[in-house]
């Protein structure tokens, strides 16, 4: 892993690349465009975007109008007021409506760090898995997040794709393409699984490191496609190494967790373990500070997957 990459700034030249080939793609932002990068959107295309103010009800029900008018309409601000504040109207004029709306949400978990609680989306992926026919989509590097929002473009029916704020390692290469509903296997292994998806991909790949000088064989999947999940891989890894860890930046009900879990109860009762936000609230603190504190460093992790299996 070398030079570390901004999903926020992919994504915006991602909206760019959209905006030259295709003039029914429409940007909506909350007044928060210089931190989601939509406003490099607004400076080629200034008659396909639209600051929506400080509004985010008010954006949703105008990408919902926009959308049903034949626009692929992409809207921004950041996770826990995208999905916080106008989850009725996602609810309702979104998702019930089956549009093509596509919310690309940045500054999602811990990572805002010290903006505190009000600014942590740790809820978000939740919220969104709830909707029916609401895809959720959350990338770990800069590669994987302009390949998603390619994809999500041609794709119908609404999105929720979580972006972060912090710069991430590289894990994919230049020309991969993503797949809605499919998972990435990126190390194999015997005695464990750990799915993982967002900044949480490059913690799980040092855990397998740190597992491996341990004698513990460690698949990581990345599960970037949360909704739909890839059920064949999680079915693959419960017969393959009979033991499943989740480790995600967001509360442990609700997200990939709670899918795989689903799964595993259906058709392989094997031992689960989800890392991640327990069911409480956060705080201020640096992103590094708050990873350490919450268990979410591949120290921590590490423990604990070894404490898991040994038990």
């Amino acid at each position: 892993m070398s030079e570390l990459g901004s999903l926020r700034l992919a994504y915006g030249q991602a909206l760019v690349e959209l905006g030259e080939k295709d003039p029914n793609i429409v940007v909506l932002d909350a007044d928060l465009s210089a931190s989601t990068h939509t406003y490099m959107f607004r400076e080629k295309f200034p008659e396909r975007f639209f600051n929506m103010g400080i509004a985010e009800a008010d954006m949703i029900c105008t990408a919902a109008g926009l959308a049903s008018c034949g626009k692929t309409v992409f809207a921004s601000t950041f996770a826990v007021f995208a999905t916080g504040r106008a989850w009725d109207q996602i609810r309702l004029s979104i998702s019930y409506q089956k549009l093509p709306v596509k919310i690309v949400a940045t500054h999602g978990g811990l990572g805002v760090g010290p903006d505190g609680y009000s600014h942590q989306a740790i809820e978000d992926i939740g919220l969104m898995r709830l909707l029916p026919g609401m895809k959720v989509v959350a990338p770990c590097d800069a590669v994987q997040t302009k390949a998603v929002i390619h994809a999500v473009a041609k794709e119908p029916g609404p999105f929720y794709v979580r972006v972060l704020k912090q710069l991430l390692p590289p894990i994919y290469k230049e020309g991969y393409e993503f797949k809605l509903g499919s998972s990435n296997l990126l190390t194999d292994g015997k005695d464990v699984t750990i799915g993982t998806y967002g900044m949480m991909v490059a913690e799980a790949l040092k855990v397998q490191k740190s597992l491996e000088a341990m004698n513990i064989s460690a698949r990581v999947i990345d599960f970037a496609s949360i909704k739909p999940v890839d059920k064949s891989a999680i079915m693959k890894a419960c017969d393959e190494t009979g033991a499943f860890v989740t480790c995600e930046d967001h509360t442990v009900i609700g997200g990939l967790g709670d899918a795989v879990a689903e799964i595993i109860l259906a058709y392989k009762p094997i031992p689960h373990l989800r890392i991640g936000m327990q069911d409480r609230f956060s705080e201020s603190g640096s992103a590094s500070d708050l990873y350490e504190k919450y268990g979410l460093t591949a120290k921590h992790i590490t423990q604990k997957i070894k404490d898991f299996l040994e038990k």
